[in-house]
């Protein structure tokens, strides 16, 4: 595998601070310390999978990204994942995204259902790692989310340069195998470098995992109308319970 070109990121191991601020004191790391051995911290405990994959955002899908999703299972059919932008130290949140089932994600309004993204390609072409962890302990786990649906929300745009999170979130789409759903190669080779591995051999060793036997036209709704989803931010009247003073 030839090596891909690395950039440094700004504030990933020096240069400007991303986000903006003074690094943190030797008395903060105390206190955050004292807290993280006195309090259970139960959530972020049930996370119990790293994958890493790639989304693109719905409005603007020339705009690709490496994500690195940290998830907690809720039950058999719910997933809930915390997004960030790499998996060291200093990654920053980014987003989240909730997966379901094909079985729950049938009794969605078709209206939901536009904002969702099917994960079979994702999954069969080999861009949906768990890092480090042997293929064959995760074929079982693969198999089901396969048939999975997902909505991601980003809420901080790094890829754009955004020092702090700014704006409305975006809904963001999973790759596909058409043009716009196609994730640029230079991505994929700097991601199978950094964990030693090959996509393409992943692809080779996932093809007995079954097609969904199904998959609902309303999921992915670019591939089937040309159009995305923006949010854009506007004033409303507040609805008030009480008078105001």
């Amino acid at each position: 595998m030839s090596r891909p070109t690395m950039h440094t990121t700004p504030g990933q191991g020096g240069g400007e601070q991303i986000p903006p601020g003074k690094p943190t004191s030797m008395e903060q790391h105390m206190l955050d310390k004292g807290a993280q051995m006195m309090q259970s911290l139960k959530p972020i405990k049930h996370m119990n999978q790293h994958v890493c994959t790639f989304a693109m955002y719905s409005h603007d899908m020339t705009r690709q990204i490496e994500t690195h999703h940290y998830v907690t299972r809720v039950n058999q059919d719910f997933l809930q994942c915390a997004v960030y932008d790499s998996d060291e130290s200093s990654a920053r949140l980014i987003g989240v995204e909730y997966i379901v089932s094909d079985k729950i994600f049938e009794t969605l309004p078709a209206d939901e259902q536009k904002l969702w993204h099917s994960h079979a390609y994702e999954i069969k072409s080999g861009l949906w790692v768990n890092p480090r962890v042997p293929e064959m302990v995760v074929k079982p786990e693969l198999e089901n989310l396969s048939k999975t649906y997902g909505k991601f929300w980003c809420t901080w745009q790094t890829d754009r340069g955004d020092k702090l999170p700014m704006g409305p979130p975006a809904l963001m789409m999973s790759p596909q195998a058409v043009n716009m759903g196609m994730v640029r190669p230079e991505l994929v080779e700097k991601r199978d470098y950094k964990y030693n591995i090959s996509s393409d051999a992943l692809k080779t060793s996932r093809v007995e995992i079954a097609e969904p036997e199904w998959i609902n036209p309303q999921a992915d709704y670019w591939k089937q109308h040309g159009k995305g989803f923006a949010i854009d931010a506007e004033t409303t009247e507040m609805k008030k319970i009480a008078p105001f003073p």
